[in-house]
């Protein structure tokens, strides 16, 4: 297992870090002031600028993987890239590489139509649009996807669909046009995971209402944000359908495994980047006569913030490779693992962050709190942690299904039954 970055890996993450020098950064705290100046879910200029940058420099689309539509890189050799990019909120769309859309365009690559790809995936993959995906629900736990409740009917030529779904990210953004929705479309079906299917909604839309956005810990995530949708007798036309009635589990665990790991990446570059600031702030600062860098407390913090950080890049870079070589479905345990690795990590270095920088570290003037905001929606967001956790221990546990132990252990009872044959005197083992 070689996780040496290719050249081709090399030059894209050089190419994405020299934009993030010279663009990004540089422009961060005006894109902050434009959200705040002008209607906070409407596009940021300067923001829409960099994407031309972007677009202009070949740094598009960057995260389809064996697609003739991005720029051919492997899982594995876009880690390094996503990485870079998760170290400011806004570079991911800079490169139209961000969330829900990545994972909208990689549905419509696998199993849209050509007519749903030319009307849909086009768009989007020239920027021109953005989308949402409506999974979540509020009336039911949806962390068991097979809770969605909203129906999904036929009616002639028509679905009809009724319900309500939240946490549908961007979804006031004026440019979003597209959103993918999981209902239910035959709740009689004997297996659960035959009832469901996606269905693709434009927006606007007659009766679709977007109820309210939702605040995380306080903050909007303006001009993205997370919509509560109201569908009420939402009629759009048969041809609509991804893949066919009662595929949605199939769509979506063919949607889940990317996305999942790309928040990871992501996660991976925003606690580099708080690991970096801490370590400039306890140059710059004295506590007690004493520079900051030099208490014991910060270089032990520095230190467990360097080793979880490489613990949870390894994990990632482990997974991206079992994905390009045995596939999503045969590294589900590595991409569980890792999506409750690396957001777990970064909740952890950020909040060691927060408190090497007081109370600055609280407020909005270092991005710290926001990123860990954020983070902390990672533990739930595309699963929960238990739902990937009890995933990992069946996996696990699978493995000993026939035995005592997946090495030698029916063999260790064989050689200790012979031991003696008085069966009622020897010492009992529980497995």
């Amino acid at each position: 297992m070689n996780f040496e970055y290719s050249d081709r890996a090399r030059e894209i993450r050089d190419a994405v870090a020299d934009f993030m020098e010279e663009h990004v950064y540089p422009n961060e705290e005006a894109m902050l002031a434009q959200i705040e100046e002008g209607e906070r879910f409407a596009p940021i200029p300067l923001l829409e600028s960099l994407k031309r940058k972007a677009k202009a420099a070949g740094l598009w689309n960057l995260f389809l993987p064996e697609s003739e539509h991005g720029a051919g890189l492997s899982n594995l050799e876009y880690a390094p890239a996503c990485e870079e990019m998760g170290r400011s909120a806004f570079a991911p769309e800079a490169f139209n590489c961000s969330a829900p859309d990545t994972g909208n365009m990689e549905v419509l690559v696998r199993y849209g139509t050509e007519a749903q790809k030319e009307q849909w995936l086009t768009p989007l993959l020239a920027g021109e649009i953005r989308s949402a995906f409506a999974m979540t629900e509020p009336e039911v736990a949806s962390s068991d996807a097979t809770n969605v409740a909203i129906r999904i009917e036929r009616e002639g030529d028509n679905y009809v669909i009724n319900g309500r779904k939240w946490w549908t990210s961007g979804a006031l953004d004026p440019r979003c046009r597209i959103l993918i929705v999981m209902g239910k479309t035959d709740p009689g079906n004997e297996s659960r995971y035959r009832q469901q299917s996606m269905i693709l909604v434009p927006m606007p839309w007659p009766g679709l209402t977007v109820k309210r956005m939702l605040p995380v810990f306080g903050f909007d995530d303006a001009p993205h944000g997370h919509g509560e949708l109201v569908f009420e007798d939402v009629r759009v036309p048969v041809s609509n359908i991804l893949l066919g009635e009662g595929r949605g589990f199939e769509i979506a665990q063919g949607r889940l495994g990317p996305g999942r790991i790309h928040h990871c990446m992501r996660a991976i570059g925003a606690a580099e980047r708080a690991l970096e600031r801490v370590c400039r702030r306890a140059r710059m600062r004295t506590t007690f006569g004493v520079p900051l860098a030099d208490q014991g407390v910060t270089r032990e913090r520095i230190a467990d913030m360097r080793i979880e950080i490489e613990q949870a890049r390894l994990l990632t870079l482990k997974a991206a490779y079992m994905m390009d070589t045995v596939g999503n479905k045969a590294a589900r345990r590595e991409i569980a693992m890792i999506k409750v690795a690396a957001p777990n990590m970064a909740c952890r270095v950020l909040d060691m962050a927060i408190q090497a920088f007081g109370a600055a570290g609280v407020t909005s003037d270092y991005g710290l709190a926001a990123a860990y905001a954020h983070a902390r929606t990672l533990r739930l967001a595309d699963g929960p942690d238990e739902v990937h956790r009890n995933q990992i221990a069946r996996l696990e546990l699978r493995q000993y299904d026939n035995t005592l132990s997946r090495r030698g252990g029916n063999a260790f009872v064989t050689q200790w039954d012979e031991l003696s044959d008085d069966f009622e005197s020897r010492p009992r083992f529980v497995v």
